[in-house]
């Protein structure tokens, strides 16, 4: 269909993505790495294993957050990476280079970069990604189970339901890798999950309408408080960071904002008129650009904090 320029490796490539399941990810990015010349990265939502396995300079470990249901040529979207968040998972000696080249390469793509360890990122999607899918898997195993006894139950499917069990429409197979290899992060969520459920079952078999009302009163405020995008310049504020001569100081500014839940709207790095260092120049909500700069002084960090007009 003409879709592709290419075939194989370009060994001469200045990034390349890997983009295969969860489970071959080591051996396809050393594969890549000993290939070619630039830097590398992968799109898995599993980071851990890749992580601790490939310690070469030219790698970083990334998730874009983004996607569907749909597979093959039916899910493409060229705007699929705008407005998304895509995970980066820098090491203690990951190069400022090398992280600062993929974050702007990212960024290019419309991506908001947040940087995470990689045990915390894949505690953080056994949460809001993995045990989700299972959620709607389970919840719709359990409505067409009840459809052989009730026929009209499915077709009366339709709102919440259907919004909550959409992504249950993706492809299984990927599943059963990412299940594996994140196997003690999705137990402890399902846990977490399942305690949930009982505690709310106990309220209402015991019709403890006090403690049902906090608990949904609860679950709709932190919904509201979810990051929202498309922020205006005059809601924006710019953080300049000199970036310190010490390994990691550039991942160490993101993994910052993503402790603190400052989102980075934009990020470049540019040249400093001191010397060879590079200078972060981040955007920020304004109403976090204190705590950011905050967390940045207490870090050893000299950020210079504007608000844009």
């Amino acid at each position: 269909m003409g879709f592709i320029a290419a075939e194989g490796l370009d060994p001469d490539a200045e990034i390349t993505f890997v983009a295969t399941p969860v489970l071959s990810l080591v051996e396809e990015v050393q594969r890549v790495l000993a290939s070619t010349s630039g830097l590398v990265s992968d799109v898995g939502s599993v980071k851990g294993a890749v992580t601790a396995a490939i310690s070469d300079p030219r790698f970083v470990g990334g998730h874009p957050m983004a996607g569907s249901e749909l597979e093959g040529l039916l899910g493409a979207d060229g705007s699929m990476f705008e407005g998304a968040v895509w995970v980066l998972t820098p090491t203690a000696t990951t190069p400022d280079a090398t992280f600062a080249t993929v974050a702007s390469v990212v960024a290019e793509l419309g991506a908001d970069v947040v940087a995470l360890p990689a045990e915390r990122h894949d505690q953080v999607v056994a949460v809001i990604s993995h045990v989700p899918h299972l959620t709607a898997a389970t919840l719709m195993g359990l409505a067409s189970d009840r459809a052989e006894e009730h026929a009209a139950l499915l077709r009366l499917a339709a709102g919440g339901f259907r919004d909550m069990t959409r992504i249950a429409s993706g492809q299984p197979t990927i599943w059963l890798d990412i299940c594996a290899e994140n196997r003690g992060a999705i137990l402890s969520a399902l846990d977490g999950l399942i305690g949930g459920l009982s505690q709310m079952r106990a309220v209402v078999d015991t019709d403890d309408r006090d403690e049902l009302q906090r608990l949904l009163t609860k679950a709709r405020d932190a919904r509201a408080n979810l990051p929202v995008r498309g922020m205006q310049p005059s809601e924006l504020a710019e953080v300049r960071i000199p970036i310190p001569d010490r390994p990691g100081s550039a991942a160490e500014v993101f993994t910052l904002a993503a402790e603190l839940g400052v989102n980075i709207a934009s990020f470049e790095v540019v040249h400093s008129v001191e010397g060879n260092r590079g200078v972060a120049v981040v955007l920020v909500d304004a109403t976090t650009a204190e705590m950011f700069r905050g967390g940045l002084l207490a870090r050893g960090f000299r950020p210079a904090v504007q608000r844009l007009s």
